[in-house]
């Protein structure tokens, strides 16, 4: 009996080696041969069917296994077509000697490829010894076809029996436990191509009753459809009790070599659309980024020139309801924004990050679009705002000033039109030409008195005109009629002064030729006419408006008030002495039947005109105290506001600082794991949160404060603008930390970082943040690099800064440290493992076409690909090749599409 088996070599799977099992098989299966010729039939048909599945590939094929590996041309020819090298050259002469040494040429290829062929000599095979020709080509299926097959840490036959046990245990009526009796019934074929290829087979109408029709469906499909020649026949392993166990495993290994190649595809075209899927996420958060900017930016563009228009309204009206529009801007309008921002940042912190732990290159967002530019929109903004908020106080403060003053011009004006109201026409006449002499002396003194009046209201035209330029100097929107009407007055006083100058001259002429005068009436118009003008000037003060901004102002007017009320008394006295020189001359008049004219020839001041001016006096001192004592009123109200707001203010402004002052003891710290850190922040979160109402209720407080139109505060250095902005930084702070803690997290669980290897890094990196800025400068960066190992050449470094720090900023945050030490110690997918992947699905192919991608990738992935890949060019293309090399180095930002 012929022995022939494998042992050891190199390259020779461990399971033909151990405990001799592969050598008992042999031993056994040529024990059975010489009991049972159908094997050797089955093998014959079989082994033949097989290597002609592989000369085919030369052109060529043997119709009989015995003879036409006699001469070892075929043998030879065979053995370089499923190895993939090159044998010796044959020799092509008809000699035994030749043919032998042909044969030997094969059998010395098989044993360099660690196969021990033991008792098979050429002589055998040139002689046409079938047992030994089919001993020769079980060991070269063993070896080239079986040997190699690797499933799950088993190898060889039992791995190609693990193999068909996995793939056809879902299905009914079939159980491998062998390469014999198991395929008898035909059904283990039929579940193996159903598993691989459901189109092909309608399993569910198979019947285990029915073996041969079973067998011939398999052997027909195969061969059909799956390119296996048909190596077995149905009636053979019927009518055999135990079918040749080497025959059905040569024709199974067929199955697997053929269905091999489509689980690879399943495995590449798995990491293609991992890869995929994690871009196309990558892109629609790009996009997301894009277009949250642009609106936010949009935003900034059309408020900025809103908050530096500077054109001022004309009213004071019109400027209250700019402050309410612009409380508006800040209760609702930007508080929206200020999240939205804040989300950006974090949004773009996030992306940067699944970037960075995908291996792909850093997103940088379309010119203008960048962090930076939302932040310099925002800081304009701010000062914009700023300046508006400062403008707006300013104006209002400007209009109440104007409206004071317009107010007390008209009161002046008027005041004076009713002064000068006939004063033309009386210094115009000529009543001296008829009067007498006494007519003329008293003539003479009224006029005397008249021009004492002048002189003392030369002072009211004084302050009219003033007013008036003070109106023009602060822009007051109705200046021409202001300036119209204080024109007029000015003329009109100029021409009173002209008049009264000639009315003089004719008077002096006239008085050398009158004598006698009524001292009595002389004195009376003297002393009544300062009288009535003090008490006119008394009038104008208790009628005079006030505007007041703090307790002490309006306490000075009271203490003037009360000044002049002191006066009274004296005031009473001299009236009741003016009434009385009066009474004295008409009492003179009546002891001596004088016949007085109808009035004083000196004054037109009458004693009811002095009482009726003194009534005035009396009845306007208690509305002027009641003016004074509810704006005394008002403004302890405002003092109270003042009070309560610097109250709150004092308490909130110190909380919003000591809250930022922990939460940068919480981002440098190392409490517990990153989890009970993000615990930690979310209740610190919530805290800040559960304070907001102390904030709003400061608001109103302050809205009270506008609203009472109080522009200072000496009880408190904090301003609504502090506290707004010191709240807005802390919430970004917080958000900005938490995110932080998020991405370590992240960071963490994508490239397995364990909770001791991140207190260990964030430990070394707060060792050298000396400064407290949560970021190293590049001396410091060195130093932490160093302390952990790292030998560093400046090379080396400026490459490693490159890494952390691609906007050369010139520090290096924790989230880009972890990520440099998560790269160094981690591997990641790379654009030559996404090549190699796409290579399989195109069959080895340079190219690829829509078709292989449509077939093994999913439909929304594949138009993906399609879309993006640029058109091959290559020397081997055909319409629609696509270059998947560019494309797969462009995913990793190697190159551009």
């Amino acid at each position: 009996m012929v022995d022939y088996h494998m042992t050891g070599g190199g390259g020779v799977s461990p399971n033909l080696q151990q405990d001799g099992r592969y050598m008992e098989q042999e031993e056994d299966w040529d024990r059975d041969l010489l009991l049972d010729p159908a094997w050797e039939k089955q093998q014959r048909k079989t082994f033949t069917a097989w290597c002609n599945s592989h000369l085919r590939k030369a052109g060529t094929q043997i119709e009989n296994i015995d003879e036409d590996f006699r001469d070892g041309l075929k043998l030879m020819l065979l053995l370089e077509v499923i190895s993939g090298e090159r044998l010796p050259k044959p020799e092509r002469g008809k000699m035994r000697v030749h043919k032998i040494n042909n044969v030997n040429k094969a059998l010395d290829f098989i044993a360099s490829k660690g196969v021990k062929l033991v008792s098979i000599g050429a002589e055998e095979i040139v002689d046409g010894n079938a047992k030994m020709t089919l001993g020769m080509i079980w060991t070269i299926i063993l070896r080239f076809a079986i040997q190699d097959i690797s499933v799950e840490e088993t190898s060889a036959k039992e791995g190609l029996l693990l193999w068909c046990q996995r793939k056809t245990a879902p299905y009914k009526n079939v159980n491998v436990q062998n390469f014999h009796i198991s395929w008898k019934d035909g059904l283990a074929f039929n579940a193996l191509i159903h598993r691989h290829r459901p189109e092909l087979i309608e399993y569910d109408k198979l019947r285990k009753d029915d073996p041969v029709t079973n067998l011939n469906n398999a052997f027909e499909v195969a061969e059909k459809y799956l390119d296996i020649p048909k190596m077995l026949d149905a009636e053979d392993i019927v009518g055999t009790l135990r079918p040749d166990e080497k025959a059905i495993m040569t024709y199974v290994s067929c199955f697997y070599h053929a269905f091999s190649g489509a689980q690879k595809a399943e495995t590449a075209a798995n990491r293609i659309c991992k890869v995929l899927a994690v871009n196309q996420e990558n892109e629609h958060l790009m996009e997301d980024y894009e277009r949250l900017a642009s609106d936010l930016l949009e935003w900034i563009r059309r408020t900025i020139p809103w908050l530096e228009n500077r054109q001022p309204e004309k009213t004071m009206n019109d400027m209250q309801q700019k402050l309410e529009d612009f409380r508006d801007y800040r209760r609702v309008h930007k508080p929206p924004k200020v999240q939205e921002k804040c989300q950006l940042e974090i949004n773009f912190n996030t992306l940067q990050t699944k970037l960075r732990l995908s291996n792909r290159p850093a997103f940088m967002p379309s010119e203008g679009r960048m962090v930076s530019d939302i932040n310099n929109g925002w800081q304009h903004l701010e000062q914009a705002e700023k300046g508006y908020e400062e403008w707006l106080l300013i104006e209002i403060r400007r209009l109440a000033r104007l409206d004071h003053l317009a107010e007390k011009f008209s009161q002046k004006a008027a005041i004076h039109d009713n002064w000068t109201e006939g004063k033309e026409a009386m210094l115009a006449q000529k009543d001296y030409e008829t009067a007498t002499l006494a007519d003329i002396k008293a003539l003479l003194k009224k006029h005397e008195a008249f021009e004492s009046d002048l002189a003392a209201h030369q002072d009211r035209v004084e302050q009219i005109a003033a007013i008036a330029q003070e109106l023009n100097e602060l822009d007051y929107y109705d200046s021409p009629s202001v300036n119209a009407r204080c024109q007029k007055i000015c003329d009109q006083w100029d021409v009173l002064g002209s008049l009264t100058h000639s009315r003089r001259e004719a008077l002096e002429r006239t008085e050398k030729h009158l004598e006698a005068i009524d001292q009595l009436y002389l004195e009376y118009a003297k002393r009544a006419a300062p009288f009535n003008n003090w008490m006119g000037g008394a009038t104008e003060d208790l009628l005079d408006m006030f505007i007041v901004h703090t307790i002490e102002e309006i306490e000075g007017l009271i203490a003037a008030h009360e000044q002049f009320k002191s006066t009274l008394p004296d005031a009473d006295r001299e009236r009741e002495a003016i009434l009385d020189i009066q009474s004295q001359a008409q009492k003179i008049a009546d002891i001596n039947h004088i016949r007085l004219a109808s009035g004083n020839p000196y004054t037109s001041i009458t004693p009811q005109t002095i009482n009726s001016k003194w009534e005035k006096v009396q009845e306007l001192v208690p509305k002027r105290d009641n003016a004074l004592r509810e704006e005394q009123e008002k403004q302890h109200a405002n003092e109270r506001l003042r009070l309560q707001f610097a109250k709150q203010a004092n308490v909130v402004g110190p909380w919003i600082q000591s809250k930022m002052e922990e939460i940068g003891r919480i981002a440098i710290e190392l409490n517990g794991t990153l989890e009970d850190q993000m615990n930690h922040l979310r209740q610190f979160e919530q805290s800040v949160i559960n304070y907001k109402p102390n904030i709003d209720a400061l608001e109103q407080q302050h809205q009270l404060i506008q609203e009472a139109l109080i522009f200072d505060n000496k009880h408190t250095n904090y301003t609504m603008e502090h506290i707004r902005v010191g709240w807005e930084h802390l919430a970004t702070t917080v958000a900005r930390t938490i995110n932080e803690v998020e991405n370590q997290i992240l960071t963490r669980d994508a490239k397995g970082i364990s909770q001791e290897q991140m207190h260990e890094y964030r430990a070394s990196f707060n060792h050298f943040d000396k400064k407290r800025l949560s970021a190293l400068d590049a001396d410091d960066f060195r130093a932490l690099l160093i302390s952990t190992g790292y030998s560093l050449g400046d090379a080396e470094f400026h490459r490693i800064m490159a890494s952390v720090d691609p906007n050369n900023s010139g520090s290096v945050t924790f989230q880009a440290f972890i990520d440099f030490m998560s790269k160094e110690t981690t591997d990641t997918d790379t654009a030559d493992q996404v090549i190699s992947s796409f290579k399989v699905l195109a069959g080895d192919k340079n190219y690829i076409t829509a078709a292989e991608l449509c077939r093994e990738l999913p439909p929304d992935q594949a138009e993906y690909c399609i879309s993006r890949m640029a058109p091959y060019h290559g020397p081997d293309t055909v319409p629609g090749a696509l270059d998947y090399k560019s494309f797969s180095t462009a995913l990793y930002g190697e190159s551009d599409l």
